[in-house]
């Protein structure tokens, strides 16, 4: 069981770094046919082309990263333990538990404990190449920890906070702790238009396109994708 979910992990790491070379196009026609072949996965999924159609990625990439899903995570799915290992080796310097814990619930449409490989394309594809409104949209949810449609100071302090201990002390060597609470009750100060102490899409989604800086803060998780 170990060995399998090690394996589990160790094929999630390269399925991400065959979907950053898709994006970045040095994943060429060749490659990807290299790369199909060498998986040795029959199996496709049934709506493929739905998935095509919902997403921003081809069939050929669907194929690529279903095959290398199925092949790396012969169960289809990947779990919360897996997601935060891999989340560790992206920051060894700092702890990524916490947030990988709320990214991997923004993952979990279904909210049944586990990611499974529509999960994981319609997430990523939002992330990688969805419009600035369809990301903000994602980051919201992200940030809705209790899934009530709305973003209290709690919860935003919760994420922005899990941010800052994953990048660790070699990235914020001189952090005090009070650092996230300051940076939300600005966020807060900028979102809140109406001043009732909560932060709808709306008005999520006005700020961030108003406010550059905020945008790049509030998008800071994408760089890990």
């Amino acid at each position: 069981m170990a060995g399998c979910t090690s394996r589990c992990r160790q094929g999630v790491l390269k399925l991400i770094q065959s979907l950053q070379r898709l994006v970045s196009g040095t994943l060429s026609k060749d490659n990807i046919d290299d790369e199909l072949e060498m998986t040795m996965v029959c199996h496709r999924p049934e709506g493929l082309e739905q998935l095509e159609a919902q997403t921003n990625f081809t069939k050929q990439e669907l194929q690529v990263l279903y095959r290398g899903f199925k092949n790396e995570c012969p169960s289809g799915v990947v779990n919360e333990e897996t997601f935060k290992h891999i989340y560790a080796q992206f920051f060894p310097h700092g702890d990524a538990s916490t947030y990988a814990h709320y990214l991997f619930n923004a993952f979990d449409t279904r909210n049944d404990g586990s990611i499974k490989f529509e999960d994981f394309v319609m997430g990523l594809s939002t992330l990688l190449r969805g419009t600035v409104r369809e990301k903000l949209e994602w980051t919201f949810h992200l940030y809705d920890i209790n899934r009530d449609g709305l973003i209290n100071k709690e919860e935003m302090t919760e994420i922005v906070r899990a941010i800052y201990d994953m990048m660790g002390k070699y990235t914020y060597p001189a952090l005090k702790g009070d650092v996230p609470k300051q940076h939300v009750d600005s966020f807060f100060e900028k979102m809140d238009k109406n001043k009732d102490g909560v932060v709808t899409l709306e008005e999520f989604v006005l700020a961030c396109q108003e406010d550059e800086n905020m945008m790049r803060s509030i998008q800071l998780f994408e760089n890990v994708m």
